[in-house]
C-alpha cells in the first residue's frame, strides 16, 4: 500500500512540475562559472527535476544494496548460531500459535 501512495505522489509531483514548466517558457541566462548560457526556463526546470530524480534514485539503489548486504550477513550469522547451538525452529508450533492468536482477537 505504501508503494501505491508513493507512486501516486510521484505522479502528482511530475504533473505539477510539467504544468509549472509549461507555464514558464521564457528564456533565461544561467551562469555556469565558466560562461553564460541562454536556455528556456522550461528546459532548466525539467533538467533540474530530472537530475534530482536521478540523485534520489541512486541513493535508493545504494541503500537497497546496503540492506541486502546486511540481510545476507545476518542470515549467515543466524545459520552459524543454529549450527553451534543445534537449534532448529519448529514451524508447525509457530503456525498454530499464530492461528490461535487470530482466533482470540475480538471482532
Amino acid at each position: 500500500m505504501k508503494m501505491q501512495w508513493s507512486l501516486i505522489a510521484g505522479l502528482l509531483f511530475a504533473l505539477l512540475t510539467a504544468v509549472f514548466a509549461v507555464i514558464n517558457v521564457d528564456p533565461v541566462d544561467v551562469n555556469l562559472l565558466f560562461g553564460m548560457v541562454h536556455v528556456p526556463l522550461i528546459l532548466l526546470i525539467i533538467g533540474c527535476t530530472l537530475i534530482g530524480g536521478i540523485i534520489v534514485g541512486s541513493y535508493g539503489i545504494y541503500r537497497q544494496y546496503q540492506l541486502q548486504k546486511e540481510i545476507k550477513s545476518l542470515a549467515g550469522q543466524l545459520i552459524h548460531i543454529q549450527e553451534v547451538t543445534g537449534y532448529t525452529p519448529d514451524l508447525t508450533e509457530e503456525a498454530e500459535t499464530a492461528s490461535q492468536d487470530q482466533e482470540n482477537i475480538p471482532q
